[in-house]
């Protein structure tokens, strides 16, 4: 979540700078059209100008030439003040008009052509004034001095005409540009200010749009902050962070509260959470601790012990990761955790292993015992019984004849009993080496082992091929004796005892009996018989140690066989399942692993 918001914050300061270059572009060139407009306005009113200062220039030239004409006529000197300052105004327009074409090197050529043209006109003035004043009006000088200046004026005229023209198409053309201009500007403007609005609406929604979402990452962060403090009190664990470059301590408040102290209550550093450490304990945490500073890698499982102020030894493990945080700074995370009450429970347990151990040897010496002593006894009471019965049997009367039996009868199931509880706790011992083993080979052995039970009920055992299989070999042989041993036991009176043993792989998926399966795919070995049968209600019951369906009077047996045929299915890890219809048979189903 952290590195998220940090890529958003990225973006947000993307998107800022980008708004600003573009509103810095949109103020550039917002700038230079209003510059444009500006040069436009400025080079038509120069143009506008110059036309009309050629007009001035013109104007003042036929005052001048009106005032020589009233002069001549008239020879007053009166009529000589219009054209000293038509020459005086012309001097001025001309000095306009420099300035004005400056940058106009065309206007520059036409102005000195015209500035000639008006000292050559002058001249023809002064000429004239001259022959006037003497009243010379025939004299052909005069008159050829007259009639050069009313050409020169022709000329002036044309030239200021063309000029004029010539500022007039120029003036159409800036007028044309300017007009353009001026429609132009205001809408750019309107749309640099809405493209303006457009990306800062935009920008504004995203900024938004963040804020809440970084609102809601900072809300979680806050509930994930609150419930890290109660798992850290739950669990009995503090964290703390060494920042590798400051080389300064975080401590957590629950790390406080396990060395028996309040929260912040002294300054996080090293040295003053080794003054927890138990003495026998400071050297190695010390070592480990230097080794994690000078090479600034990840800290294993360092175990060592704490005193608390009020005497409390406890019992701590602390780790830590090598962490970047969004800086690139490196620190190291770290967990301290309480492990008091572990050691505790692995003491208790070490204590119940050893009385365990000794409950083990008690039960190896019951089975010696059992495989021994008791048997003895027994062996001996029906060797005495077989010798009474063959020399005394004659002199015992009817009723003694009956406790005869009896007794034989009992000692026959006490060694029933001993035998069974014997192969039962052979199936419990820890030794169980697995080995790839023929099952077919182990099916047949065991068919050997009830060879004469099978010849005489005249069972039919069939069966199909069977793989390899890694098994216990012994448990699997007595497996299958067991199960056909019960089969040919609860025989139907009516039919001949038929057992089938059928073989297949099995997917987990497809078996819904097996519940939480740990492999996908098991052996499958199914045991179907003709038997009488049992009630589906009792199929887990008979696989119950001494639990019997039938009474003892009916049939014969301790209730323990079914009992070891499930041990040794669950030594291997699989699952064994009865399933029965009364009068009709028994079917036993056993799934092993497939390996």
């Amino acid at each position: 979540m952290p590195s998220r918001i940090f890529k958003k914050s990225w973006l947000i300061k993307s998107i800022f700078f980008i708004s600003a270059f573009v509103i810095l572009i949109i103020g550039g060139t917002t700038y230079k059209k209003i510059e444009d407009l500006s040069q436009s306005s400025d080079l038509l009113t120069k143009t506008y100008k110059t036309n009309v200062e050629l007009e001035k220039i013109f104007s003042h030239l036929k005052d001048a030439e009106t005032g020589q004409q009233g002069f001549i006529i008239t020879n007053d000197p009166i009529y000589l003040e219009p054209y000293n300052i038509g020459r005086e105004n012309i001097n001025y327009s001309f000095a306009e008009l420099k300035v004005l074409g400056s940058d106009n090197t065309t206007l520059q050529n036409n102005l000195k052509e015209l500035n000639v043209l008006i000292d050559k006109r002058m001249w023809y003035f002064e000429k004239s004034f001259r022959f006037s004043s003497v009243g010379n009006y025939n004299d052909e000088n005069f008159k050829e001095n007259f009639l050069n200046g009313k050409k020169t004026m022709d000329t002036i005229r044309g030239k200021i005409k063309g000029m004029i023209d010539t500022g007039n198409q120029l003036l159409n053309k800036r007028q044309e540009a300017y007009e353009s201009n001026l429609k132009l500007t205001p809408m750019f403007l309107y749309v640099v200010l809405l493209l303006s609005l457009m990306l800062m609406f935009a920008t504004y929604s995203k900024i938004i749009s963040d804020l809440k979402k970084i609102k809601a990452a900072n809300e979680q962060l806050e509930i994930f902050k609150e419930s890290t403090k109660q798992s850290e009190i739950i669990g009995l664990q503090g964290n703390w962070i060494w920042d590798i470059e400051e080389r300064t301590f975080t401590y957590s408040d629950n790390l406080y509260r396990l060395i028996g102290e309040k929260p912040q209550s002294f300054q996080p550093t090293l040295d003053n959470f080794v003054n927890f450490v138990h003495p026998e304990d400071i050297e190695k945490f010390r070592k480990d601790i230097d080794r994690m500073m000078a090479k600034n890698e990840d800290l294993p499982f360092i175990y060592y012990r704490i005193i608390q102020k009020n005497g409390t030894i406890k019992h701590f493990k602390t780790c830590a990761k090598l962490h970047r945080n969004l800086d690139g700074k490196r620190q190291l995370l770290g967990i301290t955790t309480d492990i008091t009450t572990e050691i505790e429970h692995f003491k208790t347990l070490e204590e119940r292993n050893l009385e365990l151990e000794r409950n083990n040897k008690e039960l190896s010496a019951f089975n010696y015992v059992a495989s021994h002593d008791l048997q003895e006894p027994l062996r001996k009471i029906q060797t005495f019984l077989s010798r009474f019965e063959d020399k005394e049997a004659h002199k015992l009367s009817e009723s003694g004849m009956m406790y005869m039996d009896r007794i034989k009868n009992a000692a026959t199931r006490m060694r029933m009993l001993i035998d069974d509880l014997l192969q039962f706790s052979r199936t419990n011992k820890a030794d169980k080496a697995f080995e790839l083993a023929d099952i077919n080979i182990l099916l047949k052995n065991a068919q050997q082992d009830l060879a004469e039970s099978i010849t005489d009920e005249k069972a039919i055992i069939t069966s199909n091929k069977f793989p390899s299989i890694k098994v216990i070999p012994f448990q699997i042989q007595q497996l299958f004796s067991n199960l056909i041993s019960n089969s040919l036991k609860y025989k139907s009176k009516d039919r001949i005892p038929e057992i089938r043993i059928i073989y297949n792989k099995a997917k987990a998926s497809d078996e819904p009996i097996i519940l939480n399966p740990k492999k996908p795919y098991y052996h499958k070995i199914t045991i179907t018989d003709n038997g009488i049968g049992f009630e589906n209600k009792y199929a887990e019951n008979i696989f119950v140690l001494f639990n019997r369906l039938h009474g003892k009077h009916e049939y014969s047996g301790t209730g323990i066989g079914l009992s070891i045929c499930k041990k040794i299915v669950e030594n291997h890890q699989g699952f064994i399942f009865a399933n029965g219809k009364p009068n009709v048979g028994a079917t036993f189903t056993i799934y092993f692993p497939y390996l």
